[in-house]
């Protein structure tokens, strides 16, 4: 067994950091549990083991009597003068009673307590290096897949698991791969011991990648406000600079785009959108749809919804492949994204305009138009110029429409259409 405690401490203190001395305490414990079973009577047991030879001494606590009534646990005075001259009656003196086979028995009957106690002061070593490095990237090598496509990544002295759900779907991993990732967590096991748990799924990995290649965004210069991410497809960064000098997005992409080109090759060419930060939800939606044009934007605040028109062609963009683009914008924003077609969002305002002029009476449909609140004379006479003479005549088109009469812009447009609505509500209440 000396040869093999040995290599247990100079293993567990080069591989594991796991300085000699606790692996020492935790198998003088274990042992001297092992040692009360096999040397029958004894009391005040203590083992001691050498830490350069491994050898493992047993030794019992005897008190120095006249006559030896009970052997396990008296010595008689002349046999204790053998061993130390100077001993009195009266006195404990240790004796040496390593049994012959305790070598065997002893490592047989504490190899599960010793293991417990291992783990443990791994456990305390791995909390003690990797507690306080949270959210800091690792680097590693794909050592085994365990319990499906969980990666066993080593990092040297510890080995950390980077669970499937924690990297993209489209991330693919070979045995002997270096790995870059967040350290995410340090959690218990079930077995005692501790675990670090790795991610690059996780949106904290892009920042701490940004902070990497942009020395403005290390140095305080520029700040990430927020990170919205599909990971493996799109992710979505809204910048501001604490330095009117500084361009937080041209910062972010670099020159020629280099930067951000080497986030991307790490992501495996995960999309990345610089945004400039904006406090308005609005303003900030329309920094990240650039340079698409907003048609219309309505703003529910009690439900937390915006709703937005674009261009027919500009739909799909907008929305992106499997909704991930509204998805992101709307977590960015902080509100539920709506986005309609201007196709569809053009009969939809004619099926509400049906609807709504079936429940106006005959005499507020056949008002004439100069009796519309808040519009002047001159767009009066372009209206009926063109054909509109009665509020039926306008509940019955939409603003795009309207917006093609001289001299009437789609706001003013989207404006006498919301007047005559309102005076047809006033009527009906």
């Amino acid at each position: 067994m000396n040869k093999d405690l040995i290599a247990i401490f100079e293993y567990l203190e080069r591989e594991k950091g796991i300085k000699r001395e606790i692996v020492l305490a935790a198998i003088q414990e274990s042992l001297e549990a092992a040692a009360m079973k096999s040397v029958h009577g004894a009391s005040n047991v203590t083992v001691k083991i050498n830490p350069k030879t491994g050898d493992i001494d047993v030794y019992s606590e005897k008190e120095i009597v006249d006559q030896v009534e009970v052997p396990a646990q008296e010595i008689s005075i002349e046999h204790a003068r053998e061993i130390d001259p100077d001993a009195e009656l009266g006195q404990f003196i240790d004796i040496l009673v390593t049994p012959k086979d305790f070598g065997r028995i002893a490592a047989q009957k504490a190899r599960s307590v010793i293991a417990q106690k291992l783990r443990s002061a791994e456990r305390d070593v791995i909390y003690e290096e990797y507690r306080h490095r949270i959210n800091e990237i690792v680097s590693g090598t794909v050592k085994r897949f365990v319990r499906g496509a969980n990666l066993l990544v080593d990092l040297g002295k510890v080995e950390a698991i980077l669970p499937m759900r924690n990297y993209p779907k489209t991330e693919k991993w070979h045995v002997g791969d270096k790995v870059l990732a967040l350290l995410c967590d340090v959690e218990d096991t079930e077995n005692g011991g501790a675990q670090v748990v790795l991610s690059r799924s996780d949106p904290e990995f892009i920042r701490q990648l940004f902070d990497r290649e942009v020395p403005e965004i290390h140095d305080g210069q520029i700040v990430i406000e927020k990170i919205v991410r599909d990971a493996g497809y799109r992710s979505k960064l809204a910048v501001r600079s604490n330095d009117p000098k500084i361009d937080p997005v041209g910062a972010c992409v670099g020159m020629r785009g280099m930067r951000v080109k080497n986030v991307v090759r790490e992501l495996n060419n995960e999309k990345i959108d610089i945004i400039p930060f904006s406090q308005d939800p609005v303003e900030l939606l329309q920094n990240a749809l650039a340079p698409i044009e907003i048609r219309k934007i309505n703003v529910s605040e009690d439900d937390r919804v915006i709703s937005i028109v674009v261009d027919d062609d500009q739909f799909a963009t907008v929305v992106g492949k499997r909704h991930s683009n509204q998805k992101l914008n709307g977590e960015l924003i902080g509100y539920t994204l709506e986005v309609h077609g201007m196709t569809d969002y053009n009969l939809s305002q004619v099926q509400e305009q049906s609807a709504y002029l079936s429940s106006l009476s005959e005499g507020h449909l056949d008002q004439p138009i100069e009796e519309i609140e808040g519009v002047n004379q001159m767009m009066i006479d372009q209206l009926k110029e063109h054909g509109f003479e009665k509020f039926k005549d306008l509940l019955m088109t939409t603003p795009q429409l309207l917006s093609k009469v001289p001299g009437i812009s789609l706001e003013s447009a989207e404006k006498i259409i919301d007047s005559v609505k309102k005076q047809g509500k006033a009527s009906l209440d």
